[in-house]
């Protein structure tokens, strides 16, 4: 039985063809079809070389095990999410790599409603299957189909947003080659922006470097457009464009964590007090922003199959990582990176702010170092050694995700990647940015001098 190494906690990727080929592709189909026993499941592909070959191998197995197939085409990983939920359909597959090297692919999994399938719903059952390769093909072979739910994905995305309303902002769009231009173009006609398109054709080969505006490089494009332009706002994109980044009208690149404040802030001041799910990485910028407008916020553990299970469970509006994935309870509570921007373009329109003035004010009220690696052997022991360091002055202790302690005007959050012997740290303060600093200098000494 061949090890399949390509499955992660969340979903698969890697490296083309070793890792991830069409005959590994072939029985994941096959798997997915004996574990979730779906009758339609939508199929869709990213930008790149390799991926319309691994969705047709994906889409035979599914054949074959009797499950017709319904095709989007080309698409971003929430355009999967939209037409699964939308379409009614049973589950749906994404052929993506996101942000990884050229030379990957991947997949991503929903079941019904676009309910995702993670390490603990199923996606260890399709690995398993996958590998021992011992599948039965069905009497009577699934059926292919075109689909093409785009036009109502476009009406349901200008649904976030009174049009009649927007300003006639200048806008920057770096969709890093990636899929995002392709969405761009398509509401472009019902939007009264002016962009400015950066890398805006979808390219495999990623003639600009992989689309990840996380890495600094990938900024600089962006950041230069903004500043030449006079534009008011500026985008960008990873490949599958699940994540959106920000830049305000100076060019600078605006924190995840004070993005999720921002669209928190949007929909309770539109849809009244609601519940809203946030990381326990950075907090408190959202909880005072979320408390202030009567709402309730729900601290959860990251990741997006906790943050979406967590939502529905309580029902909350709007779900936000760091990170940059943004969930929204009436998208399949499902992250989108272009529900976003359009909701800050319509917060830019009617507070009659810019974007930097609009952060400025949370930034100085809860200064954060953003998130720092660390590359370590022993994760688990660091951990322990620095609660214990913290332990006598810690106001109150957390391990919802990893170490948070609050010491009185400052915080930490300290946790292991999934994937890595990495430690990622988040530091914050109330108001006072020396403190921030001082601290976030002193835990990585400690970190370091463990290491």
């Amino acid at each position: 039985m061949q090890e399949i190494t390509c499955f992660k906690a969340y979903d698969v990727r890697g490296r083309v063809p070793d890792q991830l080929n069409e005959d590994i592709a072939r029985r994941i189909g096959r798997a997915y079809a004996e574990v979730v026993k779906p009758r339609q499941v939508v199929v869709g592909h990213d930008i790149r070389l390799t991926s319309e070959a691994i969705k047709a191998a994906v889409t035979q197995g599914l054949l074959e095990q009797g499950v017709d197939v319904y095709d989007i085409g080309l698409c971003g990983t929430e355009e999967i999410y939209f037409a699964t939920s939308h379409a009614g359909m049973d589950g749906g597959i994404a052929i993506t790599a996101s942000h990884n090297p050229k030379d990957y692919n991947g997949m991503k999994f929903v079941r019904e409603e676009s309910r995702p399938i993670s390490g603990d719903t199923g996606l260890f059952d399709i690995k398993e299957l996958a590998e021992q390769d011992q599948f039965t093909p069905a009497q009577q072979p699934g059926r292919l189909h075109p689909l093409d739910t785009s036009d109502a994905y476009v009406q349901h995305l200008l649904s976030y947003v009174d049009v009649a309303s927007l300003k006639p902002l200048k806008i920057v769009v770096d969709a890093g080659n990636g899929g995002a231009g392709q969405v761009i173009d398509l509401l472009e006609p019902h939007l009264p922006f002016e962009f400015i398109k950066l890398h805006h054709e979808a390219d495999g080969n990623f003639p600009n470097g992989v689309p990840n505006p996380l890495l600094p490089e990938n900024r600089v494009a962006a950041i230069a457009a903004v500043r030449e332009h006079g534009a008011d706002l500026g985008l960008g994109w990873d490949g599958d464009f699940d994540r959106c980044f920000f830049f305000d009208e100076g060019g600078e690149f605006i924190e995840g964590y004070y993005v999720v404040g921002l669209l928190a802030e949007a929909f309770l001041k539109q849809q009244g007090p609601a519940r809203v799910v946030h990381d326990p990485r950075l907090t408190w910028n959202t909880i005072d922003i979320v408390e202030s407008l009567k709402g309730e916020a729900v601290q959860c553990k990251t990741g997006h199959a906790f943050i979406k299970e967590r939502m529905r469970l309580e029902n909350a509006v709007y779900g936000g990582e760091m990170s940059a994935h943004h969930y929204f309870r009436d998208f399949a509570y499902c992250d989108s990176g272009m529900i976003p921007w359009l909701l800050v373009t319509g917060l830019i329109s009617s507070g009659g702010q810019p974007l930097s003035a609009m952060v400025a004010e949370r930034m100085a009220a809860y200064p954060c170092s953003g998130e720092i690696n660390r590359t370590i052997e022993d994760p688990t022991a660091v951990l322990a050694k620095v609660e214990e360091v913290y332990r006598a002055q810690a106001q109150s202790t957390e391990h919802v995700d990893g170490l948070s302690m609050v010491m009185g005007d400052w915080r930490f959050n300290l946790r292991m990647s999934n994937t890595e012997p990495v430690v990622r740290l988040n530091v914050e303060s109330r108001g006072n940015s020396a403190l921030m600093t001082a601290k976030t200098t002193e835990l990585l000494n400690l970190i370091d001098h463990l290491h």
